[in-house]
């Protein structure tokens, strides 16, 4: 049987469904349940060509890191009815390969361990992985800024801005045993297959080439639980959230279906899945403890911020069905200010196009298990979209897992985010969260407020803090009824809270 909601690259079916050009619906909506059934048969045909040798996919290596505390998925190929038996830290697991060439065994909830550990599959053949540590393993996914590498003298990246650049001594200093790092190559012609050499540590060469975010998160998490980090490096630059989402969630949702009509159905211009194909699904289901994600200035530039939200929530409920976790948390990073203005795309872009596109990211903090970092303080250069201080943003998602993940009560994770106003004689009083201690971070007047009348014409306004809550005025609005906060792309505001975080940008009005 055919399970759906497998999804691969659809280029290998298009000869085959040429002839069916007419039934557009039902060709998308099955077509990853057809490519299946396709590989179906060439596993079978390679199974018999190589003997059927025990396999695993390229997830699994010597050196890697297994999660903690959750049943533990591992999985591969071999010959129809062969007996296939894995053994991990005292614990036996032994299944029959299926008709179809695949096997699964779940190995039971393992404690995190820092020792050295073999792990062994047994059937025909015998494979040994070596070196194997129990801990965390987060996905470090998006676009550029979160493929942005360790080593940042690469040329593709910018150079370093003013001020210390901490990601440089990061390339020599010594890297804790107990880090371990998979980078996903970008190459789609692999597919289905993996595009990785394997799961290294600190000593390999490639670690400089993997997620800068990734590796100073890994480094934080670690130094606060001294639990072993495993960091799955899988971007690539200039992407969109649609590519890293399956085709066929898109037919599936009631808000996107509509446009699932023709064969090259699209999305805002893009099919889906593309990334997902090659970078994601080939390490379905491998167990994690949660997902990284810093994408969004290639839908920023082409479509209508408020798309984005139903894009992302459909991104997270998928991930998390298809890796078999209904609350696996994702946390992410809202994009830096940057001059939109001055590209050279075919759209237009406005001032507000940033600003909107922040209010759209904001809303996905409704969600569960999902939280936003700030990056509006961040940025030496709004020519580059590829801002400095990869260290800060990766402390920042720290905090959140930290405080969410790991229960360090203490900590303070988020930035001030608008809640409610108030209006009364010519002010308003703006109440937020997380707003304790709030204060300008360089001792300056609050910075990039602004309020508007009945009229809708925003001038900018004076801002002062009043028992942790803003109070707004302007000599030009005798009867303010609406504020912006950082409503432009340059914005840099100065407002922050006790753990220096800064304000999430936000408008009254829509």
């Amino acid at each position: 049987m055919i399970k759906a909601g497998l999804a691969l690259p659809y280029p290998l079916i298009n000869a085959c469904y040429h002839c069916m050009k007419s039934c557009k619906t039902l060709l998308l909506f099955y077509r990853h349940a057809f490519i299946q059934s396709i590989l179906f048969f060439a596993a079978l045909l390679a199974v018999e060509i190589t003997n059927a040798q025990i396999k695993l996919p390229e997830i699994f290596s010597d050196n890697m890191i297994l999660q903690r505390d959750k049943p533990v998925a591992i999985w591969g190929s071999g010959m129809a009815a062969e007996k296939v038996t894995v053994k991990f830290a005292g614990q036996t697991k032994s299944v029959t390969v299926g008709v179809n060439g695949r096997w699964q065994v779940v190995l039971s909830p393992l404690k995190a361990s820092a020792v050295p550990k073999d792990l062994t599959v047994s059937g025909t053949t015998d494979i040994i992985l070596k070196n194997i540590l129990v801990g965390d393993v987060w996905l470090c996914s998006g676009q550029s800024n979160m493929e942005y590498p360790l080593d940042r003298k690469l040329k593709k990246y910018a150079a370093p801005g003013k001020g210390t650049d901490i990601s440089i001594d990061a390339l020599t200093e010594e890297k804790p045993a107990a880090i371990r790092y998979l980078y996903v190559e970008k190459n789609l012609k692999k597919l289905p297959q993996l595009p990785t050499k394997g799961w290294t540590d600190g000593n390999d060469s490639i670690v400089k080439t993997v997620s800068a975010i990734g590796y100073f998160f890994a480094k934080e998490i670690y130094a606060a639980t001294n639990v072993p980090v495993g960091i799955i490096s899988s971007s690539w630059g200039g992407t969109r959230i649609e590519q890293w989402t399956p085709d066929w969630a898109y037919a599936n949702s009631p808000i996107f279906k509509d446009s699932a009509t023709t064969t090259n159905f699209n999305i805002d211009g893009m099919h889906p899945g593309e990334m997902y194909n090659s970078l994601i699904f080939p390490f379905i289901p491998f167990t994690m403890k949660g997902v990284l994600w810093y994408q969004g200035e290639s839908n920023a530039i082409v479509e209508d911020p408020q798309t984005y939200p139903a894009k992302f929530e459909l991104l997270v409920n998928t991930w998390r069905k298809l890796f078999k976790e209904n609350k696996l948390p994702f946390y992410y990073v809202q994009i830096a200010p940057h001059l939109y203005t001055s590209r050279k795309d075919p759209k237009k872009h406005s001032p507000e196009l940033l600003p909107q596109f922040w209010e759209a990211q904001s809303k996905s903090l409704s969600l569960s298990k999902v939280g936003m970092v700030v990056t509006t303080d961040l940025v030496d250069n709004l020519k580059d979209i590829h801002p400095s201080y990869k260290w800060i943003v990766a402390h920042r998602l720290a905090l959140l897992a930290l405080a969410k993940e790991y229960s360090k009560k203490s900590i303070k994770y988020s930035s001030p985010v608008y809640q409610s106003m108030k209006k009364s004689k010519g002010q308003i009083e703006l109440s937020f969260t997380h707003s304790k201690g709030l204060k300008s971070s360089d001792g300056n007047a609050l910075t990039n407020f602004s309020v508007a009348g009945a009229d809708g014409v925003f001038v900018p306004a004076e801002a002062t803090i009043r028992n942790n809550k803003i109070i707004i005025t302007a000599a030009a609005v005798a009867k303010p009824e609406h504020v912006r906060f950082a409503w432009q792309e340059t914005a840099q505001p100065n407002l922050v809270n006790e753990a220096g975080l800064p304000a999430s940008p936000f408008r009254t009005k829509l």
